[in-house]
């Protein structure tokens, strides 16, 4: 497990080697420097026992304050460069993470909540930066202390510097002991850090439900429980760092003391000179700073280390749905826009049933198809398995006879403009989000595809008309306002495939009919999949295809169905019966 993720630091730093290699060269000198002053005073010290004099000092001390200034602007250089590469890995980190998600079919998102994901990109990245900044600095800064300070250090007296360096092996004992529990911990603060922040997400987007239902105070109690987990992790964390960290400067400042304590004898008894004694306890001081920091270090460590999981996990996931190799390229100006199914069945992970089960069909280029059918019956899978946000087996579906799965999936995706049930708008211009597709798009485009969905004139008489902002998820305008905005961004694309999940629901009858009569209209039709509850604009059809089950059960066209005993003269009926009764 270290090894994997000595390895994936490596990776991520490799991008960045120069300025990594620059910023570790500043830590070398830096304490090929700090080597050399101790020895340094050690000298002047042993010479002025000899000879005293202002000029002597006043040379020493000057040399010594210039390697110790220019000490102070190398380890200023070796922390900008190597917080630097923290940030730039952080920039790269969250700049895959966005891409890769990017990459995701939707079914990912269902089984990993937004808080968390945004969690991970956040402040589990965070912690990457922290451990590529200050923990690299700290742990080559204390490597290369130890390197170049213990030698010299024995090189002055042997015995002097075992014994001041034997509280160091109980410090790393130390260290290992307490390495799994603050992994540990760090690991539930992450996770719970991830359950708050899906909890505030989803809280921030269904407000108005909340409000609706009168249910401020069990959200509040939600939260207060999960603040309530993340404090408790967050003060046993505390609890072991500030158990640790102490121990470690206790146990770094006991040499100083070793030190102080057996030094005297040895000058007494002539082994060491007053100079040396002093460059050791320089040396002693030295080591005691880094070694102490190590606790922090560890700390930085192991939160980056849980993050590097957390991050990889995204990262490591692989799209279920991607291009085939080789895959086939479309020119989109030559599709037609012919769609068949060969005993097209799709079963959802974990289900009993199949969602689809064995639905064949052939849809012209140019005709309009209603798909109606109870709820629950595989009108909207099959609607998602079209432009492939399921993921279907090859041999299927076919556009223009070629097998979807074998189509470039941007190419697939620009034939066939796709409204789901609930319509998203972002928070921007209605305009924006109408020309979402095509962001270059001039107002008069925009103007003509909110005409076709029967939009324009309640956005003309809005103040700022196309400018208007929608609000997060649209929710300054209303349901039908929100699906027909949705439809309009489809036509602005101008798809050789329409597909219309229940995407008019919100809309009424009438202006329902009027949408379709327009998709219908003009010499260049496109194919359009109309899926409905509302019999009278599906009845405009050119055919109909019910579903049930997961199965076409019947097709045909209106007039011919509804003289049919069977589930469309059901529906049609209980259609009536509901135009009666309003």
């Amino acid at each position: 497990m270290a090894r994997s993720h000595l390895r994936k630091l490596g990776s991520y730093l490799r991008p960045h080697w120069r300025q990594t290699g620059l910023g570790v060269g500043a830590l070398l000198l830096v304490n090929l420097v700090g080597v050399w002053i101790p020895l340094l005073i050690r000298d002047g010290i042993d010479e002025l026992r000899v000879s005293f004099g202002f000029q002597q000092i006043a040379a020493y001390s000057g040399f010594v304050l210039l390697l110790a200034s220019l000490m102070w602007g190398l380890r200023m250089g070796s922390r900008i460069l190597l917080f630097g590469v923290g940030r730039q890995v952080e920039f790269d980190l969250k700049q895959n993470i966005f891409e890769h998600l990017l990459t995701m079919e939707p079914t990912y998102f269902a089984q990993n909540t937004p808080g968390d994901l945004i969690s991970r990109a956040t402040s589990d990245v965070d912690n990457v930066r922290r451990l590529l900044g200050f923990a690299v600095l700290s742990i080559v800064n204390t490597l290369f202390a130890y390197a170049f300070t213990v030698p010299v250090m024995l090189s002055l007296n042997v015995r002097l510097t075992v014994v001041a360096l034997m509280v160091y092996p109980v410090m790393l004992v130390l260290v290992q002991v307490f390495s799994d529990r603050l992994r540990n911990e760090q690991l539930r603060v992450q996770e719970a850090t991830s359950r708050l922040s899906d909890l505030l997400q989803e809280d921030m987007s269904g407000i108005s439900l909340i409000k609706i239902y009168a249910q401020e105070a069990n959200e509040r109690q939600a939260f207060a429980d999960l603040n309530q987990d993340l404090l408790e992790a967050n003060l046993a964390l505390a609890r072991t760092r500030n158990t640790l960290f102490p121990l470690l400067g206790g146990l770094a400042s006991i040499s100083l003391l070793v030190i102080l304590a057996t030094g005297a004898g040895a000058i007494a008894n002539g082994i060491l000179t007053i100079g040396d004694f002093i460059a050791m306890v320089l040396y002693v001081e030295r080591l005691v700073f880094p070694t102490a920091l190590l606790g922090f270090t560890i700390t930085a460590y192991q939160r980056g280390e849980v993050s590097i999981d957390r991050v990889e996990a995204i990262l490591s996931s692989q799209p279920k749905i991607a291009n085939a190799s080789p895959h086939i390229s479309l020119d989109l100006e030559q599709v037609r826009g012919q769609l068949e199914a060969r005993a097209l069945s799709y079963r959802y992970p974990g289900a009993s049933a199949p969602a689809l089960d064995g639905v064949t069909f052939t849809i012209q280029p140019g005709e309009t198809v209603a798909l109606v059918g109870p709820i629950g019956s595989g009108k909207s899978t099959l609607a998602n398995a079209l432009p492939r946000l399921v993921d279907i087996a090859p041999g299927q579906i076919f556009l223009d006879g070629c097998d979807i799965t074998q189509l470039a999936l941007a190419d697939l995706r620009r034939a066939i403009a796709y409204v789901p049930q609930e319509s998203f708008l972002f928070s921007s211009t209605i305009q924006d989000n109408i020309r979402y597709g095509d962001p270059l798009a001039e107002l008069m485009e925009v103007q003509y595809a909110a005409k076709q969905a029967q939009i324009d004139p309640e956005i003309q008489n809005f103040p700022r008309q196309y400018t208007t902002l929608v609000g997060e998820r649209g929710i300054t305008l209303s349901g039908g306002q929100r699906q027909r905005t949705a439809l309009a961004r489809a036509l602005m694309v101008d798809a050789t495939v329409l597909v219309l999940d229940d995407a008019l629901s919100s809309v009424d009858n009438q202006t329902a009919t009027h949408i379709l009569q327009n998709l219908r209209a003009g010499t260049q039709r496109q194919t359009v999949i109309f899926i409905s509850h509302q019999m009278g604009a599906a009845a405009l059809a050119d055919r109909i295809l019910v579903m049930d089950q997961g199965r076409i059960m019947q097709v045909g066209r209106h007039d011919e169905l509804v003289t049919q005993p069977g589930l469309y003269q059901r529906l049609w009926e209980q259609h009536q019966l509901a135009e009666v009764l309003t």
